[in-house]
C-alpha cells in the first residue's frame, strides 16, 4: 500500500458515480484520470467499475481485477478500498439493466494546503455545492445575449 492517508494534511475528498450506457466499458476515462493522478491534481484514492446486465445481475470489478487493471494501470497502485461492498452493493442496486458504472473517490490535492489553513484558523464547511453543468452552460448563454 503507498503512503498513508495523514487527516492533518488531507485534501477534499470526492466520490462521483458515472453512468454509461451499456455494461460494456471501453476504459477512455483512464487516461484522463490518470493524466490527473500523475500531475498531482487529484490523488485516485478508490476506484470500481458496476455492471448491471440485462437480466440484472450486477458484478463489480475493482481496478486491480485482472479485466480493468492494464486499462487503469496508472491510477489502481493508489488504492486505499474506501469503497465497501455495501456501498458498490447500494450503486449496483440503482443502475438500470444493460448499464455501467465507474465509481472514483479522489482526494482533491490541489486544495490540500487550502483545507489545512482552514483548520489550522479553526474554520470548517458547512457546506458545499457542485453547481450543475446545465446550469453553469445556462449562465454562460444568458451572459452571451446581453
Amino acid at each position: 500500500m503507498p503512503a498513508t492517508l495523514r487527516a492533518d494534511s488531507i485534501g477534499p475528498v470526492d466520490v462521483a458515480v458515472i453512468l454509461f450506457d451499456g455494461n460494456k466499458f471501453n476504459g477512455d476515462v483512464a487516461p484522463a484520470l490518470a493524466d490527473l493522478n500523475d500531475s498531482g491534481t487529484v490523488r485516485i484514492i478508490d476506484l470500481a467499475l458496476v455492471r448491471k446486465g440485462a437480466d440484472g445481475t450486477a458484478t463489480v470489478i475493482e481496478a486491480n481485477d485482472a479485466d480493468v487493471a492494464d486499462t487503469f494501470e496508472g491510477v489502481s497502485e493508489t488504492q486505499f478500498d474506501l469503497l465497501s461492498e455495501e456501498d458498490l452493493a447500494e450503486i449496483a442496486d440503482g443502475l438500470e439493466a444493460d448499464s455501467s458504472a465507474l465509481v472514483v473517490v479522489w482526494e482533491n490535492t490541489w486544495a490540500a494546503r487550502f483545507a489545512a489553513a482552514v483548520r489550522g484558523s479553526r474554520g470548517r464547511v458547512i457546506t458545499q455545492e457542485r453547481i450543475p453543468r446545465e446550469t453553469v452552460l445556462r449562465a454562460i448563454a444568458a451572459l452571451d445575449e446581453e
